[in-house]
């Protein structure tokens, strides 16, 4: 599957991009392919591990990620912890 992966605040900062294409079957194939493409920083690594997601508008909370599939043309939001509220 060919979709979108949006990277927010923190993530986005450790990306170097706010957004970039996925092609995987479940999030946890799009998130290891993500973790490989930056493996020259360190950072973002640590980030995603703080990291909450949204695929297609749905939170994936405590899911596996492995079991969560992806839709053509999806969309995965990245979220990083906010302070704030």
């Amino acid at each position: 599957m060919h979709g979108t992966i949006r990277y927010w605040a923190a993530a986005k900062a450790a990306a170097g991009t706010a957004e970039e294409p996925y092609d995987a079957a479940t999030l946890a194939d799009a998130l290891d392919a993500a973790r490989q493409r930056h493996s020259e920083r360190p950072e973002f690594a640590r980030v995603l591990r703080r990291c909450s997601f949204l695929v297609d508008g749905a939170p994936v909370g405590t899911r596996s990620h492995g079991a969560v599939t992806l839709a053509e043309g999806g969309t995965v939001e990245v979220l990083p912890p906010f302070a704030g509220g």
